[in-house]
């Protein structure tokens, strides 16, 4: 059971419909109005505390411009060959030559079209890259992605119960908020496990159910 919940692989991928939009309701309208051509905009930075949801966005902007047939690419650390679709996570982390080949890839975006999207974990104007790279990140939209309160990541807890085929009781979700990490993907990994251990035992999410799946962890994380 131990091996069970500790290799958790969820079949539910991230996508803009079950993305909380909590305060970024105009960020998500933006997107999709740039995916469908809708919009003239195409190059955005978002940025963040961690957990926020970048990467949950960006991932989901790829997944959905390769539904509508465009050729799409997530990166990480990293700058992908010149697609239709380019996002690249975490700024931040990139070497001088990776930012080097962003700058240009911005020019060739905003000269030949495409969609970039870029993320980092502050402002443009406080992240520690080359000066041409900063500035050519704050041309675009620059949209900052915050975190859901608690209601809203209950709502979101909620939902993805919903999307895997079980209802969670409101206590169960309201002890893993007060007792989980704070960040929606270490929350939806919990849910996974207690989901695949619920199914194992052939019984119903319950708080002492997801006592012992958070027990078992923290005892790994040790």
């Amino acid at each position: 059971m131990t091996q069970l919940l500790l290799n958790i692989a969820p079949d539910w991928v991230p996508t803009l419909s079950n993305f909380v939009p909590g305060r970024n309701g105009e960020l998500i309208s933006a997107l999709q109005h740039a995916l469908v051509g809708t919009s003239n905009e195409r190059c955005f930075y978002l940025w963040g505390e961690e957990g926020c949801g970048k990467s949950h966005l960006m991932q989901a902007v790829v997944a959905q411009a390769r539904a509508l047939g465009q050729s799409a690419v997530f990166a990480h650390g990293a700058v992908p060959d010149v697609v239709s679709v380019i996002a690249v996570d975490d700024v931040e982390v990139l070497d001088d030559a990776a930012q080097i080949a962003l700058f240009a890839l911005y020019n060739r975006v905003r000269e030949s079209g495409g969609m970039l999207l870029v993320s980092g974990v502050a402002a443009p104007a406080y992240l520690k890259l080359r000066d041409d790279l900063r500035t050519r990140l704050g041309w675009g939209l620059v949209y900052q992605v915050h975190a859901l309160n608690d209601a809203e990541k209950m709502q979101a807890l909620e939902q993805h119960g919903q999307a895997r085929g079980f209802i969670l009781p409101r206590e169960v979700t309201q002890y893993l908020l007060r007792h989980g990490r704070r960040d929606m993907h270490a929350l939806l990994g919990l849910l996974d496990a207690l989901d695949a251990h619920c199914l194992c035992l052939q019984r119903a999410p319950s708080v002492p159910l997801l006592k012992e799946v958070m027990q078992i962890f923290n005892e790994e994380s040790v």
